[in-house]
């Protein structure tokens, strides 16, 4: 819900080469309790500025010397070209309002200034434009939320199954190899068991943080569900430089942590799937490196397994 708070604490900037009209606009939207009101009298100005402050609202005059108003909305539609570009026209001449309206304009007032139309015009353009960010942002959290586990921020299987996907297709098409790391920790549900799910919970978290920081930006770290985590690692040069990769994972996973004024240790097992070696399709990539953690598991633990499984 868009409350009259938000509406008045909105931005906005007033574009008129006429230093009369700017301030006649500004007191009256200061006098109308609108906090956050800012003005140029250069048009030239106005791209830039809206690009640094994202106004929720511009009162644009289309008569200006040098740059008028449509040059203005044209050089805007660069900045919000997927968004909600706010302007509220202001003119003199009733001829230019339909070209306003379709070079971009959401509305328009004529001068001389109605001051209670223009309050009016301002007001409902504000709530349309914060109704806009408030749906857009919600979205943009169903679609995170769609890809990535709720406790660690890490990609979840979905994520991860098209992100391998897209990696395997890379390495097809170029004739190279990609790999996944499997792994899982060593004796984590005594951790839950002995010390509480909480406690589990920030391991997992901390976890997640130093499987991030050890790997490649182009990596993807991901989270499938209780301890179980896998790396994709695309364009990978030799099989030699993901073991490396596994080693200091295991390493780094298996220094203290921190927790609620405790040291607390675990250590992590690993299996590998390179593609095309051990599958040549997500699925069987992922099963065989699952299996090559098994391997690890039943060996030491602690340590890791190349898949040996042919991709048949």
């Amino acid at each position: 819900m868009i409350t009259e708070t938000d509406i008045h604490n909105a931005k906005i900037l007033i574009v008129d080469d006429q230093e009369s009209n700017v301030q006649l606009l500004r007191s009256v939207l200061s006098t109308a309790n609108y906090t956050s009101i800012s003005s140029t009298m250069d048009p030239y100005k106005v791209y830039e500025l809206h690009r640094q402050n994202r106004y929720d609202l511009i009162l644009l005059d289309l008569k200006m010397p040098g740059m008028d108003g449509f040059q203005v909305l044209e050089a805007l539609k660069e900045i919000e070209a997927d968004g909600y570009l706010s302007v509220l026209v202001i003119t003199a001449n009733p001829d230019c309002k339909l070209r306003a309206l379709q070079s971009g304009a959401k509305d328009f007032v004529s001068k001389p200034f109605d001051m209670a139309e223009v309050l009016a015009r301002v007001h409902n353009l504000l709530e349309v434009r914060l109704l806009h960010q408030r749906s857009r942002s919600y979205a943009k959290t169903q679609e995170f939320m769609a890809l990535h586990d709720p406790l660690t921020g890490l990609s979840n299987r979905r994520l991860l199954v098209e992100r391998v996907s897209q990696a395997i297709i890379h390495a097809k098409r170029y004739d190279s190899i990609m790999a996944v790391i499997y792994l899982d920790l060593d004796g984590f549900r005594q951790i839950n068991n002995t010390l509480g799910h909480d406690v589990g919970d920030l391991l997992l978290k901390l976890v997640a943080a130093r499987l991030v920081a050890a790997v490649r930006q182009e990596d993807t770290v991901a989270r499938l569900g209780g301890d179980e985590f896998v790396i994709a690692m695309p364009h990978v040069s030799n099989v030699n430089g993901v073991a490396l990769a596994a080693e200091k994972i295991i390493k780094v996973l298996s220094q203290p942590y921190s927790i609620q004024g405790n040291n607390v240790w675990v250590t992590a097992s690993a299996g590998i799937g390179l593609y095309p070696f051990n599958g040549k399709d997500v699925n069987t990539l992922l099963k065989n490196a699952d299996a090559a953690l098994l391997d690890a598991k039943q060996a030491n633990k602690n340590t890791y397994r190349i898949s040996e499984r042919a991709y048949m």
